[in-house]
C-alpha cells in the first residue's frame, strides 16, 4: 500500500528522491503523510486537488481489500 503511493508520488514530481512516506495508525486507521519538495508540492495536489484525491481513492481501494480503513495527508 505504502510503495504503491510512493511509485504513483514519485512518478508526478521532479525530485522524486525527495518524496518521503510515513505510515502510522490512529484510531484503528492507517495513515500516510506524504512529505515532497516545496516545488512539487502543487504537482501532488493538482489542480483543484484532484491528483491528491485520485490517490485518496486508489489508497482507500487497496486498504478495503485488505479489510483496513487508509487516509492520506499532504504536508507543505
Amino acid at each position: 500500500m505504502k510503495e504503491f503511493i510512493e511509485f504513483i508520488a514519485r512518478q508526478l514530481v521532479d525530485s522524486p528522491e525527495k518524496v518521503m512516506l510515513t505510515e502510522e495508525e490512529k484510531e484503528g486507521k492507517i495513515v500516510l503523510r506524504i512529505h515532497v519538495a516545496d516545488s512539487d508540492v502543487g504537482k501532488i495536489i493538482g489542480r483543484k486537488g484532484r491528483s491528491a484525491q485520485a490517490m485518496r481513492v486508489l489508497l482507500s481501494a487497496i486498504a478495503a481489500k485488505n479489510g483496513k480503513r487508509a487516509i492520506l495527508e499532504v504536508d507543505d
